[in-house]
């Protein structure tokens, strides 16, 4: 497909079924935009129509990728920003937002529409929010070829395409939200002393130590090495040390050779009631109901 002169548009018809899946797609297109040519270029529905001056409002969301050129971008609830090439605009359903290319440059843009609940759940729990509608991804060949696939899907419209094209999106969701955290963790310093910290908890016993003495060892203080691991894991390096101790847990009582005061010793703890208590808190079994469930 080139992208230069590659023009594909495409609106869709959604059937209660497709409702039902959690997440449609109701649009994707992907254009160049010359420059000194007028915006939006292609004919659209009343309903996505809009004069860059004035903005608009949707029913939906849009991530819309911007791989060539420059422009601007604007809404409720971000200031007018310029957008560079390898940008991710996603737009809101019920904001007002406005959009164009850069009059001297143009730009190309892919673009892709969906509502339903499973992004409802990705909003509401903070992994994205009206007031960071920008992410900066680079040129990105690998959601390039996302785009396309929804594309190709469309043009098909084989049985449960829209449930395909969906999974498309969330998966360009994941990779976007990816790239985006990791690059604006530059702290290359910091992420190798989580990495080791990460690799001494993993090490046998390496969750019993405390995390007082991991950022001690690193040669860092802990209140920095605490801040810096939850931001980067997004959990403390006590919870971390914790999520990994139950894996182990769950490690032993599968095997066949351990019992659970032999497990509840290994794994640290000073009685079974003490293992049994973490483990129930953890899993809402106690060890001996995992136990005798996972041999069934």
């Amino acid at each position: 497909m080139s992208t230069s002169e590659s023009r594909n548009i495409k609106y869709f018809n959604i059937s209660a079924n497709d409702e039902a899946w959690g997440l449609v797609v109701t649009t994707i297109g992907y254009q160049p935009v010359p420059a000194h040519s007028s915006y939006p270029r292609s004919q659209h529905p009343q309903s996505h129509i809009f004069d860059p001056a004035k903005g608009r409002v949707l029913d939906e969301y849009q991530l819309i990728y911007i791989s060539e050129g420059s422009g601007w971008f604007c809404s409720e609830s971000f200031t007018r920003r310029k957008v560079k090439a390898g940008t991710i605009i996603l737009l809101f359903p019920g904001e007002w937002h406005s959009y164009e290319p850069d009059p001297e440059s143009g730009w190309f843009e892919y673009w892709v529409g969906f509502r339903g609940l499973e992004m409802d759940r990705r909003v509401n729990a903070g992994f994205f929010s009206p007031r960071n509608p920008l992410f900066d991804i680079g040129f990105c060949p690998s959601v390039i070829s996302l785009y396309e696939d929804i594309a190709d899907y469309a043009s098909d419209e084989k049985i449960a395409y829209q449930q395909m094209m969906a999974g498309i999106v969330l998966y360009m969701l994941g990779a976007v939200y990816f790239r985006h955290r990791n690059a604006s963790f530059a702290d290359s310093f910091a992420v190798n002393k989580i990495n080791e910290a990460r690799a001494l908890m993993k090490q046998e016993g390496g969750y019993l130590m405390s995390p007082e003495s991991i950022a001690e060892r690193l040669g860092v203080s802990y209140s920095w090495f605490r801040k810096m691991f939850k931001r980067y894991v997004d959990v403390s390096p006590a919870q971390y040390q914790s999520n990994i101790r139950l894996l182990k847990a769950k490690e032993l009582l599968d095997s066949a050779e351990c019992g659970i005061t032999d497990i509840a010793y290994r794994l640290g703890f000073e009685t079974v009631s003490q293992f049994s208590t973490f483990f129930r808190k953890k899993t809402g079994s106690s060890p001996l109901q995992y136990k005798k469930f996972t041999r069934k």
